[in-house]
């Protein structure tokens, strides 16, 4: 079989980063659409919220009053998913009930004061204000001894989970490496030992070479579909130059990295004229005090909407009982994507 009648029929591709599949099934694409139709958001929104948690000098649900702050802002999650003073303790029944205790400290980053400034409506040098939180959260949090990974991450958009529509961001860090990064670091491990070269670096110099899921590209980073993605308009923001994590930035690569950051926000939103939802997060080398000549620095952009605006992908059935399962192939959704816009589409319509 030809590689073009392979991607044209039902076929499973590898994630290279997990070790997992996906299946891709392009003919369903033809199928009428029946399924749930979500109403659109796109609302007004005003700089300032007086209701708001995140919006400054306003109280949070705590009763703590937030700063009169300028820009980007840092503080730990009032509601926090871990803790930092968690006695320690295990269980571990016959091999079958088992479990730990697990410390840890979660921080929120508002991205701007304004709370209708999302990624995609910022400044690039707004956005460098963000990473360079980013990378004063993960230098602090990662040197703590009992702090092993440090999971940057957003959640856009209330489809996504976000409680509260200011445009923010999290940070969890914690004893423990994750489930899906400790994937990754057993990859770049088993690749780097055969080959003592970087897996995403070999992986994205064949996508710039083939350029059929190349999104967007600069000197430093490069926005590719991934050839194994699940989500329908899924994105990975890769460096150039394997570096291990944001520390590790130059100058002009964290000028780069807000670029791409603006670039992909953009083009999302601009694709159904929407302020479009994804969970986004960088993958960075563990904090645990070890070598990790392996890792390479990426980010990934699960968005979960399809066809439009109002209808969004559901992992259910087939894909929560066997795999994950796409229809758009990623080559397709790519190409939507480089075609689309640098300008936003508010700008556009003025």
């Amino acid at each position: 079989m030809q590689q073009s009648e392979l991607i044209h029929s039902p076929h499973r591709r590898k994630n290279i980063l997990t070790g997992e599949w996906v299946l891709v099934s392009p003919q369903r694409t033809q199928r009428p659409w029946q399924g749930e139709i979500s109403a659109l958001t796109n609302v007004p929104v005003s700089a300032y919220e007086s209701e708001c948690y995140l919006c400054p000098g306003n109280k949070r649900a705590n009763g703590e009053i937030n700063p009169q702050y300028a820009n980007t802002y840092v503080f730990t999650n009032d509601f926090s998913a871990l803790l930092a003073d968690v006695p320690q303790g295990k269980i571990n029944e016959n091999d079958l009930l088992i479990a730990k205790s697990e410390n840890g400290i979660c921080r929120v980053v508002n991205f701007s004061p304004r709370h209708d400034l999302t990624l995609a409506e910022m400044k690039e040098s707004e956005i460098e204000d963000v990473i360079t939180i980013w990378q004063d959260e993960f230098k602090s949090l990662g040197k703590q001894p009992h702090i092993n990974y440090v999971q940057i991450f957003e959640n856009k958009g209330s489809i996504m989970g976000n409680s509260n529509p200011h445009p923010h961001g999290q940070i969890w860090a914690q004893e423990s490496i994750p489930m899906e990064p400790l994937k990754e670091l057993k990859q770049f491990r088993s690749y780097y030992s055969k080959k003592k070269r970087s897996l995403l670096a070999d992986y994205l110099k064949l996508e710039l070479r083939l350029k059929e899921r190349v999104v967007f590209e600069n000197a430093s980073f490069a926005i590719v579909t991934p050839f194994w993605a699940v989500w329908p308009y899924e994105t990975m923001i890769l460096s150039k130059r394997k570096i291990a994590n944001i520390l590790e930035l130059r100058i002009q690569e964290k000028k780069d990295f807000a670029q791409a950051l603006r670039v992909v926000t953009v083009k999302y939103d601009n694709l159904f004229k929407t302020a479009f939802p994804y969970s986004a997060g960088l993958h960075q080398a563990p904090t645990d005090g070890k070598d990790h000549g392996e890792w390479h620095l990426h980010m990934h952009f699960y968005p979960p909407l399809l066809r439009s605006a109002s209808i969004k992908k559901f992992m259910v059935g087939y894909e929560m009982l066997a795999e994950p399962q796409r229809d758009i192939t990623p080559e397709y959704s790519a190409k939507i994507l480089k075609e689309l816009s640098l300008v936003h589409y508010k700008v556009a319509q003025h």
